[in-house]
Formats: C-alpha cells, structure tokens, sequence
C-alpha cells in the first residue's frame, strides 16, 4: 500500500514554506513512498515527490509542518509536449543515469509529478519505444565500467 503524503521540510533552510522568485507566491514539497511494478514484474517502493506551489500568503497561513500527513496522492503525469514553454527541458524524462532522453516515436516525453486532492487519480504514462538507443548506451556503459574494473585490478596497491 502506498504510503501517506508528508510535507518536507527544505534540507538546507529546514524551512516547509519555501520562497519563488516572486516574493508574492512560494511552494511547498511533499513526498510519497509509491509502490510501483517495473517492466519486469518487480515489486519496489519508490518515494515520489512534488512541488505545490501557490501564494505565499495562503501557504504560510495553513502553518504546514515537517512531516505533516496530508490527503490525497501523488500521481505521475507524462505527455508529448512539455508541460513549460518556457523551460520545457526541465520536464525531459531522462531514462536512469545516461543523460538519454525517452522517446516515442521519435518526440521526447516529458515527466512531472503533481500532488492531488483526488484520492483516486492516476498516472499517465507514455511508455518510451527508443530502447535500441538506451541498450546501446548502456551496453557502452558496461564496457567502460569494466574497463575501469579490469584496470584497477591490474595495479598493486600500498598503503
């Protein structure tokens, strides 16, 4: 089962209600641990996490705490044109650690998390088709990292 939303606290200022850059709205972050079933039928939990913005004002006014449980869920929300004009890379669904940009039928998906009210709304998801070049990239990956194994294996170590 999934875990409750909490609010969190900022790891630098310790602050819940954080500041925009217009000094009139803020947000806030609240995360939930999801458990999810990846593509080949393993079970994980995975914490998810969302900003909620709003006006500063009214987001001070309901004196949200570290570690608040609020209603409501999390939920994924994933399209083909980016959610911001103006900054559509910072959407880009990036697959793990390779820097590769997901893809279907050759347009980049864009990623975002959303907090909802909405106890049962649920993720939309595009399922990427560019698997030949995150294989590709991976495969490369594996090489380069046994290289680097096989390498250090080599040499002689004193302390």
């Amino acid at each position: 089962m999934n875990s409750k939303v909490r609010v969190l606290a900022d790891a630098t200022t310790k602050t819940v209600v954080n500041l925009s850059d217009n000094p009139k709205f803020g947000y806030i972050r609240v995360e939930q641990v999801r458990n999810v079933v990846d593509d080949k039928g393993f079970w994980r939990r995975k914490p998810v996490s969302a900003i909620v913005p709003g006006l500063l004002e009214e987001l001070q006014a309901e004196n949200f705490y570290a570690g608040q449980e609020l209603s409501g869920r999390i939920v994924i929300k994933e399209a083909l044109t980016p959610f911001n004009d103006k900054t559509p890379e910072r959407d880009l669904k990036i697959a793990g650690e390779t820097g590769i940009v997901c893809k279907f039928e050759g347009s980049p998906i864009y990623r975002k998390t959303v907090y909802t009210l909405a106890s049962n709304a649920e993720d939309v998801l595009i399922k990427h088709d560019n698997v030949d070049e995150l294989r590709a990239a991976y495969d490369a990956s594996q090489k380069a990292n046994s290289a680097a194994i096989t390498s250090a294996a080599g040499q002689e170590f004193n302390i």
